[in-house]
């Protein structure tokens, strides 16, 4: 019976039943995946390239966060773009396995690394005579790998018990890529228990970690402004984009896995936004508000076109 019964893969119901939209679709998700490539390549490539970038630790934790912003679009979005052209849209039992174990890993990286990059801001802001000394390289290298041990034992901690699941169907996802709660409602077992577990884990992970770069940016204004209160507003000039990456990659996660939100609509909505909106606007946030990126920018396009061959 149970032979006969385990299901080897999942229907993806996408976005939309139209023709037309899901031409209209890959055409828009096609072009908002190339440019995140192609924005936060270049972010990476002028940390690398710009010495003066290079040695500035907030740029190196930048690096980290365009990588991992990346590597999570190309987790979900190419099997996105191609499911549009698909009339049955279908991944495998072991596919959806790997996209969720992925998603969760490089969400809980990228998680840790937003609160690193708080903590750079206010070692920056709160005590600049020191920043250099205190955000280290070795401190830098640690972080980041902490930040993806973090993510590890995240993503871990939750799909050693869903692969154990059996599915048996039906076998319908109504989503664009395969998330947890949706997989491990088609479970032919209770699930209640791993319920409060991915609650406990994803959503009390997405909501704590929130709060806690909440309150490290009150600390930051509120000992800038004892300090100066005409330093204020260049504090809140310096976080205004970490502020506003912030708000767009943990409001989307608080909403599914916090929050009792049982609209599928919705939920393919924040997916999407988690997967393409966040990794797009990340590198046009940071590129465009941020004098030394655009400065670096500059000095990388003069060296290209000063290098180049002689007319």
């Amino acid at each position: 019976m149970k032979n006969n019964s385990v299901l080897n893969e999942f229907i993806l119901l996408g976005l939309t039943n139209s023709w037309e939209l899901e031409i209209l679709f890959f055409v828009i998700f096609f072009l908002a995946y190339t440019s995140i490539m192609a924005g936060n390549s270049l972010i990476i490539l002028m940390v690398i390239f710009d010495s003066h970038l290079r040695s500035t630790p907030m740029y190196f934790l930048l690096a980290n966060l365009s990588f991992l912003d990346m590597t999570l679009s190309t987790v979900t979005v190419p099997k996105m773009i191609t499911d549009f052209l698909r009339d049955r849209k279908t991944i495998s039992l072991w596919g959806c396995m790997a996209q969720m174990f992925l998603v969760h890993l490089l969400g809980g990286s990228e998680m840790s690394l937003l609160v690193v990059m708080a903590v750079d801001r206010y070692v920056a802001i709160c005590k600049p005579l020191h920043y250099t000394t205190i955000m280290n390289h070795r401190i830098l290298l640690g972080s980041v790998f902490i930040s993806w041990v973090i993510g590890f034992v995240h993503t871990m901690s939750q799909m050693a018990f869903v692969v154990t699941l059996p599915f048996c169907g039906p076998n319908v996802i109504d989503d664009v890529f395969c998330d947890l709660p949706l997989v491990m409602n088609l479970a032919c077992t209770d699930t209640y228990i791993l319920d409060l577990l991915v609650i406990a884990d994803s959503g009390l992970l997405s909501l704590i970690c929130f709060l806690l770069l909440l309150i490290s940016y009150v600390v930051i204004l509120l000992t800038v402004h004892r300090r100066s209160s005409g330093g204020l507003s260049k504090a809140l000039s310096t976080l205004s984009a970490h502020i506003t990456v912030v708000t767009l990659f943990f409001g989307p996660l608080i909403l599914i896995y916090a929050w009792p939100v049982s609209s599928y609509t919705l939920d393919k909505f924040l997916s999407v936004f988690f997967s393409v909106v966040t990794p797009l606007l990340n590198p046009i946030i940071y590129s465009l508000r941020n004098r030394e990126m655009k400065a670096a920018m500059v000095r990388l396009r003069s060296r290209h076109i000063s290098s180049g061959p002689p007319l």
